[in-house]
C-alpha cells in the first residue's frame, strides 16, 4: 500500500493505492482504483476515571493523588471524499477487535474498504477492555488456553479438522493462521454497561449514523439504540445473545446442546424505542433445523430461533425488523463471519440494497461533512 497525500485548503486527500481487493465468490485478487480519503483519525470515547485520594508528589511518587483513565472505546475512522450523509459504525464480536472489519484472513478487502469505496464514512470500534482499548479499571487474570479447534466449530467453518463442503472460507493454511491470530482476549471482565455507554458516547460525538454489529455486540447494539437516538438503523450479523423483550413477555429459554439461550426483560417504554428504526439481521449457513449433538452448530439454531421471536415482538408494535437466513435466499456456505467470507462482496451487496431500500444511503444536501476530532 502506498500513500500519496495532497494538501489543498488544509484538507488532506489520501490516495490509498491498493493492489489486493475483494472479488466475489472465488476469493481471487484484482486491481482496484485508488481510494480517496478526505479525513481519517482516531480517538478514545467514553470511559471512566479512577482518582486516588491524597496529594501527588512528583519528586517522591506514590499512588496518592494520581488518576487512572480506563474503560473507554478506541475508534479509528475514515471519511471518503464524497461521503454519504450517514456513516457506518462497525462493532466487533466476542474475542475480536476492529480487525474483524479490515483485511480478510485470506488477504482481500473487508467491510472497511468495501464501504469506503461505496462512499460511506466508516468508524471501527475496539470496545472497552479489548484490543487498543485495553486500559481496564478492573483486574483480570489471563491464562493462555488452547481453544482454537473449538472456535473452528463454533464459528462454523466445519468440524475440526474438516471444513464443511462448500464453506465460503479459503483452504489456504495461511488464511486459517490469520483467522486465529485476529482473536484477542478481554483485558478485564466484559461489562455491558461500559460498552453501551462508550458507544452511545461515540454517537453523541459523531451524530447520526448506522450501527453495524457482529455476534455478541448484537445485544449491546439494541441497548445502544435505546440509549442514543442518533442510531438511525442497525445491521446485525449473527447476534448471539442479549435479546431484549418487554417485561412480562420474555420467551422461555431455548435449549440447545451448547446450553440454553435466555432473553432478558426491559421496560416496555425502552423496548418501544426499537420500533423507531429499521433493523436487519443476517445469519449464515450450516445452522441445523433440528437439535443436534454438535454444540458449535446447535447453539446457532437457538439464536436464529430467538432472533425470529425478537423480530416478531418488535414488529407487532409497529417496528421494522427483518431476519435473513442466507441459505433460504439461495446464498450458501457462509460462516459466522459472512462479511469476511469469500463471497463478502455479495453479502455487502445485500446490505447496500437494504440501506438503499430504507433511504439510508443518501448524500448530504450540501457539500462537506466533517466528523471526528
Amino acid at each position: 500500500m502506498r500513500l500519496k497525500i495532497l494538501k489543498q485548503r488544509k484538507v488532506f486527500t489520501i490516495f490509498l493505492l491498493i493492489s489486493v481487493a475483494a472479488s466475489a465468490q472465488t476469493g481471487g485478487k484484482r486491481d482496484l482504483p485508488p481510494l480517496q480519503i478526505k479525513e481519517q483519525g482516531s480517538f478514545a470515547v467514553g470511559g471512566t476515571v479512577i482518582s486516588n485520594p491524597g496529594k501527588f508528589d512528583p519528586y517522591q511518587q506514590t499512588p496518592d493523588g494520581q488518576t487512572f483513565h480506563g474503560d473507554h472505546a478506541y475508534v479509528f475512522y475514515q471519511i471518503p471524499v464524497k461521503a454519504r450523509q450517514l456513516p457506518l459504525v462497525m462493532w466487533h464480536g466476542f474475542g475480536q477487535f476492529s480487525k474483524t472489519w479490515e483485511t480478510t484472513p485470506d488477504g482481500r478487502e473487508g467491510y472497511q474498504n468495501i464501504f469506503l469505496r461505496r462512499d460511506f464514512g466508516v468508524y471501527l470500534i475496539d470496545q472497552p477492555r479489548r484490543g487498543r482499548a485495553g486500559r481496564s479499571t478492573q483486574p483480570v487474570s489471563l491464562t493462555p488456553t488452547p481453544d482454537e479447534q473449538g472456535w473452528f466449530g463454533t464459528f462454523r467453518l466445519g468440524i475440526w479438522p474438516d471444513f464443511f463442503p462448500g464453506v465460503q472460507f479459503s483452504r489456504d493454511p495461511e488464511a486459517l493462521n490469520q483467522y486465529f491470530r485476529q482473536m484477542t482476549p478481554s483485558i478485564g471482565p466484559i461489562d455491558g454497561e461500559a460498552n453501551v455507554n462508550a458507544i452511545a458516547a461515540l454517537f453523541d460525538k459523531i451524530g447520526q449514523g448506522i450501527l453495524v454489529t457482529h455476534s455478541h455486540s448484537g445485544g449491546f447494539g439494541w441497548r445502544t439504540a435505546i440509549k442514543n437516538q442518533n442510531v438511525r438503523a442497525i445491521v446485525s450479523y449473527e447476534p448471539g445473545s442479549g435479546f431484549v423483550f418487554p417485561e412480562g413477555e420474555v420467551p422461555t429459554p431455548i435449549p440447545s446442546s451448547g446450553g440454553a439461550l435466555a432473553a432478558v426483560g426491559i421496560p416496555l417504554a425502552e423496548f418501544t424505542l426499537l420500533t423507531r428504526i429499521p433493523i436487519v439481521i443476517y445469519y449464515g449457513d450450516f445452522i441445523p433445523k433440528e437439535p443436534m449433538a454438535n454444540s458449535g452448530q446447535d447453539g446457532w439454531r437457538a439464536r436464529l430461533e430467538m432472533a425470529r421471536k425478537w423480530r416478531d415482538a418488535v414488529n407487532k408494535r409497529g417496528g421494522d425488523v427483518t431476519v435473513v437466513h442466507l441459505p433460504e435466499t439461495g446464498i450458501r456456505g457462509n460462516t459466522h463471519f459472512p462479511f469476511s467470507d469469500l463471497n463478502n462482496l455479495q453479502i455487502a451487496d445485500l446490505m447496500s440494497t437494504w440501506l438503499n431500500k430504507k433511504g439510508l444511503d443518501k448524500y448530504p444536501t450540501r457539500s462537506g461533512r466533517s466528523k471526528g476530532l
